[in-house]
C-alpha cells in the first residue's frame, strides 16, 4: 500500500485535494466507454417501434448522457471542468438489452475517461426511468432489468506540438 506522499488525492497532511494539472501540457483526448441494460423482450420491442408511453427512450437517453458529459465535473468531486469538443452516443437494440456506446473529446490537460463512465451510467438510468413501467413485476419489482457490464474501453491521448 503506498504512504500518503505518494497520493495525488491527498495533501501530505491527509486532507482531499484537486490535482495540479497547470503545469501539464495540452493534449487531444478521447476516451470511450460502454454499459448494457439488460430488459425484458416485450420491453425491447416497445423500444423498437417507438411504444412506450413516456416516449422516444433512445432521444432522451442520448440527451441525458450528453448532459452528463457536460456536468461530470459538478458530480465527481475531483474532477476537472474540461472543454468538452465532442461526444458521440450509439444505441445498440439487441434482444436482451440495449448497449450504450460514448465516446468524448477534449484537447485539454487530463482526460475525459469519467465524463465517458458518467455519460454511459445516465444514459443507462434515463433508459431505465423510461422503462420502468413495463419493466415492473407485480411485486413491484425489476427482476430482469440489471445495468452491466460499465467500463472504459479505450482511452487517447496525442500532445499538441
Amino acid at each position: 500500500m503506498s504512504d500518503e506522499s505518494d497520493l495525488t488525492h491527498v495533501t501530505d497532511t491527509g486532507d482531499a485535494q484537486m490535482v495540479d494539472v497547470g503545469d501539464k501540457p495540452d493534449s487531444a483526448r478521447r476516451a470511450v466507454a460502454r454499459g448494457r441494460i439488460d430488459l425484458r423482450s416485450s420491453t425491447i420491442e416497445a423500444i423498437r417501434t417507438n411504444e412506450l408511453e413516456k416516449g422516444d427512450v433512445l432521444a432522451v437517453a442520448r440527451v441525458g448522457a450528453i448532459n452528463a458529459v457536460k456536468h461530470t465535473w459538478e458530480a465527481i468531486p475531483m474532477c476537472h471542468q474540461i472543454p468538452i469538443t465532442n461526444v458521440e452516443t450509439e444505441f445498440a437494440v439487441e434482444d436482451a438489452g440495449v448497449e450504450l456506446t460514448v465516446a468524448v473529446e477534449t484537447t485539454g490537460k487530463t482526460g475525459c475517461e469519467m465524463e465517458a463512465l458518467e455519460a454511459v451510467t445516465t444514459g443507462l438510468n434515463v433508459v431505465w426511468d423510461m422503462v420502468k413501467s413495463a419493466e415492473k413485476s407485480g411485486d413491484g419489482q425489476y427482476p430482469e432489468t440489471r445495468i452491466t457490464d460499465v467500463e472504459v474501453v479505450s482511452k487517447e491521448k496525442r500532445t499538441k506540438s
